[in-house]
């Protein structure tokens, strides 16, 4: 057997770098890294040796780059992924929250935390923790919880099942998350006499599992018996690439569909059997068609409280689950009727199976008032004097936008709001981070959105308080001259909670910049701090100069910033859905109080 001898860090970028799609690219299309005493001298050295083969990418925080790392993934579909590199201690638990974001959306990235010393020799080293009873203790015990698989490398051979396990992980359709390989950093500098075939290239192929024979017909028998069924499009509909699968298949049987935050896009909004967005951020004609529905056929959704209302939207006495999932865990969520299967190849067999079954329209008068009331929430504003509404933001960036264009968020009100209102046209025009709604995500993931295809128009809607949360990317998209561009809705705090609180009883206290402890007013030139950091950037004073200088982003070299003061308390009305937020028992407020009644009547709705 033929062998070289490389260090365990060489090895492991040498292994990554031949690892392949079936279109025939790298499978990780690049590593974020930055540099510390845990990895600066083992996958340092190893990064520089191979850039040309496995490109290394600076970025300025670790969560952030590994958030730009996911959205690149989301983006393509899972199809392809990248790695991030990290010293020990505070840039390896930096990573923690982007791992558990990946972990809840079911997106793959390959996180490579440096670790202590395995021959123990410097023990404690800088950064490393100390359990008096634990020797094995380590930072990066962090990630266990979130991560798919977790592997930690002490020896170099360990690299010989680890990283085929890893990519198992990260390629699989079921199972696949985040991966953490912490790397002990004496033993990223150690040399092992590897064989050669290890480093053959190799390709990956995402497999679509078909269905037992036996859940099929349980599943086809239920549709068949259905009267008033609903479709709720999840994520798994991207990712299994079957937004046409779904479009034939509502268009053929006749069935309506709804969509959570992760699906929104699988059909275009003006698609006949799209009756919009579901739940608690839902339309009033998607929420309406679910409270009616005698057969909830989840598609690729795990079901998350604000698809379902906290269970309490699916009011039909007669009600039941049918989950067509490739994950089992998901697909048997509250005694559904469970269907393991990929998205694409079930919706074929189904279809097949039902033949010509149709079942009987749904008003479509429901969408269309919906449609109505957000077209009047949308429209420019007839009185310039006031503070715009972020529902009218989106309508300028809406009206601004093209085919090609990309509108993503995270956290705040921009979700819920682009949610009910954007009119999202091919399929990842949408993309919002929800499942764990990072505030954070914004900047970085606009960049992976716009690494990933670069022919994208990426508009990334970001509030004052994510911004304040994290910027630091924006300078890394100057500086790689990746062009995207930011609309700031500045609420001079944060808003959306602030709401909640309100409508929960409860005084407007600690979100709101007015309503916090300061000695002075917070006064944040977000524009003049854009700018600081290399970006094209301005403020706005209304919706016509923000449609405005929208159209002239397109024609700027760099990343673009538009800044524009909202108001932070109107919100859609009509839409939506029912939230379970414990309210108080108790109180002195009589707000509350009420609050309180109002949340125990509805928890008897919940099913």
């Amino acid at each position: 057997m033929k062998t070289v001898r490389l260090t365990a860090a060489q090895a492991m970028v040498r292994y990554l770098a031949n690892q392949m799609t079936e279109e025939g690219v790298p499978f990780i299309a690049g590593i974020w890294a930055i540099f510390g005493h845990g990895n600066v001298a083992g996958m340092g050295e190893a990064l520089a040796g191979i850039r040309h083969d496995l490109p290394t990418y600076r970025g300025q925080n670790e969560q952030s780059m590994a958030h730009a790392a996911i959205a690149y993934s989301k983006q393509l579909r899972r199809s392809r992924a990248m790695a991030v590199t990290s010293s020990i201690g505070p840039g390896a638990l930096n990573m923690v929250t982007a791992a558990a974001l990946a972990h809840v959306n079911r997106l793959p990235v390959l996180f490579i935390p440096g670790d202590v010393f395995a021959n123990r020799g410097p023990d404690p080293v800088l950064q490393q923790i100390e359990d008096f009873g634990d020797g094995l203790a380590s930072v990066n015990d962090c990630f266990r919880t979130v991560s798919r698989y977790f592997d930690r490398i002490s020896r170099p051979e360990h690299l010989l099942t680890a990283l085929p396990r890893a990519m198992r992980t990260l390629t699989d359709p079921a199972d696949c998350g985040p991966v953490t390989l912490a790397f002990c950093q004496d033993t990223q500098a150690e040399a092992y006499d590897y064989p050669e075939s290890f480093f053959d290239r190799k390709i990956w192929h995402w497999r679509r599992p078909r269905p037992d024979e036996n859940e099929l017909e349980r599943a086809v028998k239920a549709i068949r018996a259905a009267k008033n069924p609903v479709i709720v499009a999840g994520g798994g509909v991207h990712f299994s690439g079957a937004t046409g699968t779904l479009a034939a298949f509502a268009s053929r049987h006749n069935v309506p569909v709804v969509e959570t935050q992760a699906g929104k896009s699988a059909l275009s909004w003006d698609h006949a059997s799209n009756f919009g967005p579901v739940g608690v951020t839902g339309a009033s004609s998607a929420n309406a068609v679910c409270e009616n529905a005698d057969l909830v056929i989840g598609l690729g959704t795990r079901f998350q409280d604000f698809t379902t209302g906290s269970w309490a939207l699916f009011k039909n006495p007669a009600r039941r689950i049918l989950s067509l999932n490739v994950q089992p865990y998901d697909s048997a969520k509250h005694e559904a009727i469970p269907l393991v299967s990929d998205a694409k190849v079930g919706l074929e067999l189904i279809s097949a199976a039902l033949g010509d079954h149709r079942f009987q329209a749904v008003d479509a008068s429901l969408k269309e008032d919906w449609f109505a009331k957000a077209d009047a929430v949308t429209a420019a504003p007839e009185d310039g004097n006031l503070l715009p509404t972020d529902m009218q933001v989106i309508g300028a960036v809406q009206r601004a936008s093209r085919d090609n264009t990309v509108v993503m968020c995270a956290a705040g009100t921009m979700p819920g709001e682009l949610h009910q209102l954007w009119k999202a046209g091919r399929p990842l025009s949408y993309h919002m981070e929800y499942g764990f709604s990072c505030m954070g995500y914004e900047i970085a993931g606009g960049l992976g959105i716009k690494m990933a295809e670069p022919d994208r128009d990426v508009i990334v809607m970001v509030g004052d308080g994510s911004y304040m949360m994290m910027n630091s990317e924006l300078a890394t998209a100057v500086a790689m001259g990746v062009k995207i561009t930011l609309v700031i809705t500045d609420n001079r705090g944060y808003g959306c909670i602030n709401r909640l609180q309100m409508a929960t009883g409860g005084e407007e206290f600690n979100n709101l910049y007015a309503h916090t402890n300061q000695a002075s007013p917070m006064q944040i030139d977000f524009a003049a701090h854009a700018a600081a950091m290399g970006a094209d950037a301005r403020k706005v004073s209304s919706i016509a100069d923000l449609e405005a200088a929208l159209n002239g982003a397109r024609e700027a070299n760099v990343a673009t910033v538009i800044v524009i003061d909202t108001d932070p308390y109107p919100t859609p009305e009509g839409g939506g859905y029912w939230w379970d937020v414990a309210v108080p028992e108790v109180s002195t407020r009589a707000e509350v109080t009420q609050a309180r009644a109002a949340y125990e009547a509805a928890l008897k709705e919940r099913r």
